[in-house]
């Protein structure tokens, strides 16, 4: 192409069909032609303007990535300040904040209000003039922010000159593109599959691992290498219109910034109702798995802008608009106290007593410490002001101690040197660096022993719960499990909690409990490291407890899911003369069966794990279904595990599911695999 006016021509069309196909892509996500022929057309274009430099304008999609390293940012102030917003969490204080809107517009009744998602990235101010990027800054304090717009013209999905993708359009709009400036407003994000996929390079080769997503955009739009930026594929959701171009309700905004070229939150909603709030709110938390995106809540603004003025501010928050924030999984309170819980097996965990707090949606007032060892990582003392969390599945932990707020007053804990329920001695365990109390007869380990006996992993014995456990205790009705399938009805009806109604009931569903699998009598005899999947795997492989009681360490160690700390606990159990007795005593009275053919084989060999609360069954129900179909249920996440089914709230099982690339399917496909 010889003649400059050709060139220039050439190029005017480039530039216009390569922004069309971006529009396509990154908003409309309606791609018409491949990455490589766009490649090809921006190569195209990149050549001519090397050729007729002349010709390059700041809104060329080759000037997306390109210029000098910067040495700082420059401070810029917004216009309009960038407020912030008030959050809510549950329905009660979504209410209130209605009530206080309706009272401050002195109306009765529900005004319409616009819902959309909280993206959880960064927050970033666009300005255009004469429909040309001319600047991009973060928010800043919401007064004073930095530009960054070369890191911004990196990102794909923000379009670097605003054009009409409508026919219909306001004459005010049309003008105002084409003299005026033009300010809007959104969120810089970054998908779930590219955080992940830049972690798992970065462990490679050997790097820092990034906390989450927002974090890494934040800190890659802060980046003074505009290259580093451009490599990590940011992407842009806008959901403000600040410049008034005759709109009158926040939802029109979101139609402009459409027609402009911008991507949008395909979800959001008039919401005329607070059941329509609730309801859109509900919806969104099932679907949440689904999405590309981390949200942390949902924004709701009220919808007419007139009304939105006339609320106006307070402090630093608009009173138009709430964030409807999910419940959260952390929360800091104070530790008042450390005691100590004896379990079935003997082992002595350190459980923090807390100032009660909400995590999750559920107030908490206890968080498990593990043993010693977590006690010292941490650096943990009584009186601490400290991080906890809960997710789904997974019971309340100390995260971290905030040292930094420490008065002096904080006392240190150390671990018992007899057991705080029977005073005996306590050993310590080199296999899990744990205490544990030795006595068989200690009161808190035997009570804690028949209650996982009578459990539903174990013998699922119906009325048998621990208050009724405790008084058979105390009345010296049961010293072993064996003693359970000798109780009377006459032996019940003395008792206070008894009438003759509900001893008999207690003793048919004793007798019902006669007969058993091989798994669920493993599980019940409470062997130390041995739950459900490890009893599944003995069942399996011995296929009888005279099998497994023979058993030497190497055979043991033979099965797959059994390491050398399981083996020796197996091994040691069945070689003690107390456990001997006691398993005697109940094989004299229980009635092992055999193994019942599967229903079907459709899941034979694939390992399922389960997180968070599924809608339809409960979680035995499910892992019960799972092994009726040949598949294996676990309850950790490993690089043999197939499938991992995410439930609503799902805990930390999903972040290591990602990590490793296991399969993650919702309930709605884990019910399809089922049928």
């Amino acid at each position: 192409m010889n003649s400059k006016q050709e060139a220039k021509g050439r190029i005017e069309k480039l530039k216009k069909l390569i922004n069309h196909h971006r529009y396509l892509y990154h908003v409309l996500d309606k791609p018409e032609i491949s990455d490589a022929a766009l490649d090809s057309l921006k190569h195209e274009l990149q050549k001519l303007e090397e050729k007729f430099p002349e010709f390059i304008t700041s809104d060329s999609p080759t000037q997306r990535v390109g210029g000098k390293s910067l040495r700082g940012f420059l401070k810029v102030r917004h216009q309009t300040a960038m407020l912030s917003l008030e959050d809510v969490f549950d329905d009660k204080e979504f209410d209130d904040w209605i009530l206080r809107i309706k009272k401050l517009l002195r109306i009765s009744n529900f005004t319409e209000l616009f819902g959309e998602l909280k993206f959880d990235g960064l927050a970033i101010s666009l300005l255009y003039k004469n429909g040309v990027l001319i600047r991009g800054a973060t928010r800043g304090n919401g007064v004073i922010g930095e530009d960054i717009t070369q890191n911004i013209r990196t990102i794909e999905a923000i379009p670097l000159r605003l054009e009409f993708h409508r026919s219909a359009l306001r004459p005010r709009l049309l003008e105002s593109l084409a003299t005026g400036e033009i300010e809007v407003r959104g969120e810089a994000i970054m998908t779930r599959r590219v955080f992940e996929k830049i972690n798992s390079e970065q462990e490679k080769k050997g790097g820092q691992i990034y906390a989450n997503p927002r974090n890494l955009t934040a800190g890659s739009l802060r980046q003074l290498d505009p290259k580093i930026p451009a490599s990590r594929k940011i992407d842009f959701h806008a959901y403000g219109l600040i410049t008034d171009l005759g709109q009158k309700r926040h939802s029109e905004e979101h139609e402009i910034l459409k027609a402009l070229g911008f991507k949008t939150d395909a979800f959001s909603k008039i919401c005329r109702s607070a059941k329509e709030v609730f309801d859109f709110r509900k919806k969104i938390i099932a679907g949440r798995l689904k999405l590309k995106y981390d949200i942390d809540g949902l924004v709701f603004s009220v919808n007419d802008n007139s009304l939105f003025r006339k609320l106006g501010v307070v402090g630093k928050a608009p009173r138009g608009s709430v964030a409807f924030k999910f419940a959260p999984k952390e929360a800091t309170t104070k530790i008042e106290k450390i005691i100590i819980q004896v379990g079935r097996t003997g082992i002595l965990t350190p459980v923090a007593v807390l100032e009660p707090v909400s995590v999750g949606g559920v107030t908490i007032s206890r968080a498990t410490l593990h043993n010693e060892d977590e006690i010292k990582r941490l650096g943990l003392k009584i009186g601490d002001t400290v991080i906890v969390g809960r997710a789904g599945d997974v019971i309340p932990d100390v995260k971290r101690v905030l040292k930094e707020l420490r008065t002096g007053r904080e006392k240190i804990f150390k671990m018992p040197k007899t057991c705080p329920v029977c005073k005996k001695p306590v050993r310590y365990e080199k296999t899990g660096a744990l205490l544990r109390c030795l006595n068989y007869q200690c009161p808190m380990r035997r009570k804690e022993y028949f209650k996982h006996f009578a459990s539903k992993r174990a013998f699922d014995i119906e009325g048998l719960g621990p208050k009724n456990i405790q008084l058979l205790l105390n009345k010296g009705l049961i010293q072993t499990p064996a003693d359970i399938f000798d109780l009377k009805e006459g032996d019940l009806l003395p008792l206070e909690r008894f009438a003759e109604k509900s001893a008999k009931n207690l003793v048919l569903a004793i007798q019902t409990k006669r007969k058993t699998s091989l798994a669920r009598f493993i599980i019940g005899l409470s062997i130390l490291h041995v739950g459900e999947e490890t009893a599944e795997d003995l069942a399996k492989r011995f296929g009888s407890i005279d099998k497994i009681k023979i058993a030497s360490r190497e055979e043991l160690e033979t099965i797959s899911n059994i390491g050398k700390v399981v083996a020796e606990s197996v091994y040691k159990w069945f070689r003690d003369p107390y456990n001997q007795k006691v398993l005697n005593q109940l094989l004299s009275r229980v009635k092992i069966e055999k193994p019942g053919a599967l229903v079907s084989k459709k899941l034979q060999g694939k390992n399922f794990v389960i997180t968070g609360v599924l809608g339809t069954m409960i979680r035995d129900e499910a892992k019960s279904r799972i092994k009726e179909l040949g598949g294996r249920a676990s309850e950790s996440v490993t690089g043999k595990t197939d499938y991992l089914v995410a439930g609503e709230e799902p805990g930390l099982k999903l972040e290591k599911a990602k990590k490793l690339g296991v399969k993650i399917i919702n309930e709605k496909e884990f019910l399809e695999l089922l049928k």
